[in-house]
């Protein structure tokens, strides 16, 4: 499939890009300026234009699939948050909707089902995350939504615990993460189901055997 990555200059978004490649997609990583291209040209990809502030149409020409794993980042305040977490990520699934895409994965948080639980300090993120992926269940697509747990830089290791919930807040590298996004995107299994995702012990190819 041809898959469109936006947030895909991200740390989890290049990780992305790598991890689709390897599963026989070809990615279409979605960046907002030029000055990023040569990252993504370099490995072979097409990148594309696009700023979720902005408009973002031509980059859903020929796509078959979007993976959403933009942020605003942990450094931004609320209103950004909002602005990119939670209406960047509405805005593209109303126009996967619109282009007729039928598929479409968002990379959310843990504890985005229950924000009303979380700290003062991230409820704003954790709502904006959640309004997002309760928008996609309500669109129609078939979706795919994964929270992962707190994200760290360390190397992956291809074990992890998915499951509908984990209690807690506990810790996943990126890549692993990337690479889970990837290989569910093509599981009949995985279709139109919401997962936590942590470090674990469970091969990431085997956590829909069960």
């Amino acid at each position: 499939m041809r898959v469109l990555v936006i947030g895909a200059n991200g740390k989890v978004g290049k990780h992305i890009v790598d991890k689709l490649s390897d599963y026989g997609h070809e990615p279409v990583p979605m960046v907002r300026d030029t000055d990023q291209f040569p990252h993504f040209e370099e490995k072979g990809h097409k990148p594309v234009l696009g700023d979720l502030e902005k408009d973002f149409d031509s980059a859903f020409y020929n796509i078959d699939a979007v993976i959403f794993a933009a942020g605003s980042g942990p450094h931004t305040g609320a209103d950004k948050t909002i602005l990119i977490d939670q209406e960047g990520a509405i805005k593209a699934i109303e126009r996967s909707k619109y282009f007729g895409i039928k598929k479409f994965v968002i990379l959310s948080s843990i504890a985005a089902d229950r924000p009303e639980s979380t700290p003062d300090t991230i409820k704003h993120y954790m709502f904006a995350k959640h309004r997002a992926d309760e928008h996609l269940k309500q669109s129609g697509l078939t979706y795919t939504i994964v929270r992962p747990g707190i994200l760290t830089n360390n190397s992956g290791t291809g074990k992890v615990k998915l499951q509908k919930h984990v209690p807690g807040f506990e810790k996943i590298p990126r890549e692993d993460v990337a690479e889970t996004i990837s290989f569910l995107l093509s599981e009949s299994q995985a279709l139109n189901k919401s997962f936590d995702l942590v470090s674990g012990e469970q091969r990431i190819q085997e956590t829909l055997t069960n």
